[in-house]
């Protein structure tokens, strides 16, 4: 199946490089103000183990407790990209579907791997809702994102459980689930589904894109396939530090009171998005992500000019499913918020 024009490869970090590197971020992902002080500190004390290979038994016997999962269920990734890459690689697929829009990523590695892949593209007049319906019966790899990544639709843990089927994998992206309070719609943990791989990334929450750490949780043997695609020593040092101060209490508990915050700024850029209604934009609702997306007249335009006043927004017309109309705004805090709010003012005025 043709790629559609699409370029799977764009992410948003392409929006504040170069000279978008002084812009307000609201393109990427990541939550502002992060590492905090004491995830920097506990990395910097890593570094003194930096001449041994790196040994990530500590740290996966830690994020196998966190989701109350034997470590055999447990694979610690260079980020949740690098597992999507394994999972083109490693499984023997003979249709695989990814459900979209959501990143493209997923689909840009099972193409690079040789595999010809179908897509479900969920509508904009159903909100983005996941029908099961519409995933063929016959596919043999289906892969969605829940949150979904870049509509900010949290899909019903039973709906995405039901599309498990004997012989099927069924892979959710959780990458974005740790700041849905109460976590509710996840499936990590989940061992009563079969063929359930389930891929979280600790890089989001915690601002640690650089360093790439992440993980995924399935079956023992599916771990092991993953695991035997993987090179040697791929997860640094540093990064299994990581990993293993994320899911401790700690970083948990922290994590919760960033999700119901995260929550609050985004009701806030909502509300504030709403009053432009009348100009013709509409948001995604309901939004349960760390970002929300808009669809409005001349996005192209008025992403150009809110970079001319300072400010970086996703573009979405990378996103199959999505055309140029449409924006993903990440969630920052209430000043950052309406500051954007006054600049997207201006900027739909033109």
């Amino acid at each position: 199946m043709p790629t559609e024009g699409h370029d799977l490869r764009h992410h948003g970090d392409a929006e504040v490089r170069d000279d978008g590197s002084a812009l307000v971020d609201l393109a990427v992902n990541v939550r502002a103000g992060t590492p905090p002080a004491w995830l920097r500190e506990h990395l910097a004390q890593a570094l003194g183990s930096l001449a041994a290979y790196p040994d990530g038994r500590a740290a996966r016997a830690a994020v196998a407790a966190r989701h109350g999962l034997p470590a055999r269920r447990v694979l610690l990734t260079a980020g949740a990209a690098e597992a999507f890459v394994l999972l083109a690689r490693a499984l023997k697929v003979r249709r695989p579907v990814v459900v979209h829009p959501q990143f493209t990523e997923p689909e840009a590695a099972l193409r690079d791997a040789g595999h010809t892949v179908d897509r479900v593209l969920l509508r904009a007049g159903d909100g983005f809702r996941l029908d099961p319906a519409a995933v063929p019966d016959d596919a043999d790899l289906v892969v969605i994102g829940n949150p979904t990544n870049p509509t900010s639709v949290l899909h019903p843990a039973a709906g995405l459980a039901g599309l498990a089927r004997p012989g099927r994998t069924l892979v959710v992206d959780e990458a974005f689930m740790d700041a849905v309070p109460g976590e509710r719609e996840a499936l990590a943990g989940r061992t009563d589904v079969p063929g359930l791989v389930v891929l979280r990334s600790l890089t989001k929450t915690w601002g640690l894109a650089g360093l790439r750490i992440g993980y995924v949780l399935a079956a023992p043997e599916t771990v092991a396939d993953l695991e035997r695609a993987q090179p040697l020593w791929p997860v640094s040092t540093p990064a299994l530090a990581a990993a293993e101060a994320c899911v401790g209490p700690r970083a948990l508990a922290e994590a919760a009171h960033a999700a119901h915050r995260v929550a609050a700024d985004r009701d806030r850029l909502v509300a504030g998005l709403r009053e432009f209604a009348g100009r013709g934009l509409r948001v995604v609702e309901p939004a349960e992500g760390p970002f929300v997306l808009v669809r409005l007249p001349d996005a192209a335009g008025v992403r150009r000019r809110l970079r001319e006043l300072g400010y970086a927004v996703r573009r979405g017309d990378t996103f199959p499913g999505l055309g140029e109309q449409w924006l993903r705004l990440a969630v920052r805090d209430r000043g950052t918020t309406d500051g954007f709010l006054g600049a997207l003012d201006r900027a739909i005025g033109g």
